[in-house]
Formats: C-alpha cells, structure tokens, sequence
C-alpha cells in the first residue's frame, strides 16, 4: 500500500471515529456520513484497477471530512461555521454552504479525471459544461433526498436540511455547488493535468 493510501485511511478512519462519538444524532449522523462510507467504499475497490491522481484522493478526503464533521454536529451547529457567524455578524451558521460549496468543487475534480482518463469527451469545452451539468445533477439529487427525508421524518428533517428558516436555502445550495464547480475547474485545472501526465508516465 503507498504513504499516500496509507495515510488516506489512518485520518479518515480518526475523523470517522471521532465523529461517531456522541454526535447530536445518529439518524442525522448515518444520513450525512452515508455519503463519505460510500466514496470510501468506491476508492478502497478501484485502488489497483483505477488509481487516482494525488490531487483527487486529497480532494475527497478533505470532502469526507466536511461531512463527518456535519454529521458530528449537524450542519446549523459547527462551531466553525458559529465563529464566522459571530465575527462577520451573519444571520445563520453557514457550514452547510461550505459542504454545498465542495459538493461541486470536489465532484468536478473527480468526473473530469474520468472524462479524461477514459476519453469520453475530448474537447475540453464540452467536456467542462458537462462537468458543471453533472455537479450540478448531483446538487438537485443531493435536495430531492433532503425533501424524501424530510417527508418520512420531520424530526430527522429539521437536523438534516438545516435551513435555519432561511426560505431559499435550496437554490442557495445548488449555487453554491455550481459555483464551486465552475470555480474548481477554473483554478485546479492546469494542476490537474500535470497530475494526469504524472500519472501515465
């Protein structure tokens, strides 16, 4: 197993750990950690069939850990996202918009590695607006399981969408993974492709 490997599953194992320790519920915990065990799951399988590069292995990693840690607390209660509320006197904790934010950066990071590798769209123009299309199909399938659950449990609910009575915090959601996608292909891409040639050699 490389360092890289290694290390990956040493700190999402301790976050895993540390954030199933008396988290504020464990039906909130489960549905927000659910998404983190099954990117694990997929990475730990297509280890020696499909290796990442460097860049998207951290990327994921730093995307589990943004939601064991709102699972831990549940999104509206963070103390990181209470410390930014409080020092640019905000309405709302807002790191759920962080999570919303990487469910596009990271995401877009990820597809492109695969729309490359496997040469499914050459054309990087294409292949970018299919990217952001795809960040954001996540985005609005990600909103349709908070409403599904939210309709089976309204207890469930209120810890899990995390609104905070804020009356547009869906579409505020699925700009904040669009713009995070778009943002990711902006600034990771030519560092990407390095990787990829990194990779290949």
């Amino acid at each position: 197993m490389q360092p890289l490997q290694t290390a990956w599953i040493v700190i999402f194992l301790a976050v895993l750990v540390w954030s199933g320790i008396g988290p504020h519920d464990y039906p909130t915990w489960w549905l927000e950690v659910a998404p983190a065990l099954i990117a694990a799951a997929i990475l730990w399988f297509t280890r020696e069939r499909f290796p990442l590069t460097r860049l998207t292995y951290i990327l994921v990693l730093i995307h589990c850990t943004i939601l064991m840690v709102g699972g831990h607390y549940t999104y509206a209660e963070v103390p990181l996202g209470e410390w930014i509320r409080e020092a640019f006197d905000q309405t709302r904790n807002n790191y759920d918009k962080l999570g919303h934010f990487a469910q596009g950066f990271i995401p877009a990071i990820v597809a492109r590695e695969i729309l490359i590798r496997l040469n499914i769209i050459n054309f990087a123009g294409w292949r970018n607006f299919l990217i952001v299309c795809l960040c954001l199909a996540i985005s609005a399938f990600y909103e349709l399981i908070e409403w599904w659950v939210a309709l089976l449990s309204a207890e469930a609910a209120d810890s899990f969408l995390g609104t905070q009575g804020y009356v547009w915090d869906t579409q505020s959601d699925m700009a904040w993974a669009l713009f995070g996608a778009v943002v990711s292909l902006l600034v990771l891409g030519s560092l990407h492709d390095r990787q990829l040639r990194a990779l290949n050699e």
